[in-house]
């Protein structure tokens, strides 16, 4: 009975450890206490300012570092030293990623100069097309399609131009995600012992909840996104092959990165290689059935119940429902970071409302952290 009261004073002391009322504080004090306070701030917004055209590449950086830890322990188990390791995943992830980017510029690059160098050809050729689908045999879409033809080649003309005036940026968004990588894979542990030593005693019990629940949905959120984009391109490189499209395995890598976006993104590839066989080839049932299998299967079937869902049971934390309003509202308020930014935020406001409430939580928001809904094993908890 003393021990246990002994621990309870011990846990209050800690808590109030740090507590001083204002009245204590001396002018002096509350005047180098405002001081670096409009210090703090500015220089803050100056930091922000800063790394503003980057932050995207330094999240994407950590998240990529905090994945690619157990490919690294892997190694080190095997005799690979730390450094030597960190070298051997990022390469690992960077050259098959580069080649492929290569590759997929150099076909691009082929496209745009053939269009260029044949406009009238490709316009009379949708013309025809054009006129072989029902009930649009007397229209006459020439001057249109010449200059859909002509703003096409132009807008493919304008990528190189595009992409050498953003080359500085790209350097630099690049550089710093591979040094973030590289630093997450070599001081991850230091600089999780260094976050966990500057928070108070008193809020352990709510940053262990938010830290599982984070830890948790983003690696629910990623494993679902990947897994569901792999195989939505797999569909759409079939397609493409099948139905002997050109590009197929450029326009099935492009839709691996648009269709990031729940709802909208895939079907920037499957809509046009629908159109393009039903007015370039005449295979008009060819080109609904691309754009059918591409809307109902990849964009309706895949991307807003196959995503959510697999993500939600390998998170544990939220439920299909949380976890898919996580995802879309996440993508469509913060760009493509919003896909592990949504189900954080809901997570933290879970871990919130559970330290607040003594972990009583509804049914509506799933299981506590740690349980399932039903109740499976967890995800994988590294690193704790």
């Amino acid at each position: 009975m003393t021990d246990d009261l002994e621990g309870i004073d011990h846990r209050r002391a800690d808590r109030r450890s740090d507590f001083v009322s204002l009245g204590e504080y001396t002018v002096p004090e509350l005047r180098k206490a405002l001081i670096t306070t409009v210090v703090l701030v500015a220089v803050l917004g100056l930091f922000i300012y800063m790394v503003a055209p980057v932050i995207v590449a330094g999240i994407a950086g950590v998240v990529a570092g905090a994945y690619l830890l157990p490919f690294q322990r892997w190694l080190e188990r095997h005799g690979v030293p730390r450094t030597p390791a960190a070298i051997l995943v990022i390469l690992a992830v960077t050259v098959p990623l580069v080649a492929m980017l290569t590759y997929s510029w150099m076909e691009i690059a082929g496209a745009a100069s053939y269009l260029d160098g044949h406009r009238a050809e490709v316009a009379a050729g949708l013309e025809q097309g054009l006129r072989q689908i029902p009930f649009t045999e007397g229209l006459n879409g020439s001057a249109t399609l010449t200059g859909l033809v002509a703003q096409a080649s132009a807008r493919a003309g304008k990528i190189a131009h595009e992409t050498q005036e953003a080359a500085s940026i790209i350097t630099v968004g690049v550089a710093i995600g591979l040094f973030t990588i590289y630093y997450i894979l070599t001081q991850g542990e230091e600089i999780v012992d260094y976050v966990r030593g500057k928070i108070p005693g008193r809020y352990h019990e709510l940053s262990d909840a938010m830290s599982s629940n984070i830890r948790a949905v983003v690696y629910g959120a990623l494993y679902g996104t990947f897994l569901t984009q792999f195989i939505k391109s797999i569909v759409v490189l079939l397609l493409n092959l099948v139905f002997a499209v050109p590009l197929a395995v450029v326009l099935a890598f492009l839709s691996f990165f648009i269709g990031l976006f729940p709802i909208v993104g895939s079907w920037a590839v499957y809509l046009p290689v629908g159109l393009y066989l039903m007015l370039w080839r005449g295979g008009i049932w060819q080109g609904i059935t691309v754009i059918l299998v591409g809307f109902v299967g990849n964009t309706l079937f895949m991307s807003t119940y196959i995503r959510p869902k697999i993500a939600a049971q390998k998170s544990h934390v939220l439920n299909f429902y949380w976890m898919l309003i996580a995802l879309i509202t996440g993508v469509y308020s913060f760009g493509l970071m919003g896909i592990i930014i949504g189900p954080v935020l809901i997570a933290v406001l879970k871990a919130v409302f559970e330290t607040i409430t003594g972990e009583n939580t509804p049914p509506i928001l799933g299981p506590r952290a740690g349980e399932s809904f039903p109740p499976q094993s967890g995800p994988p908890q590294s690193g704790r």
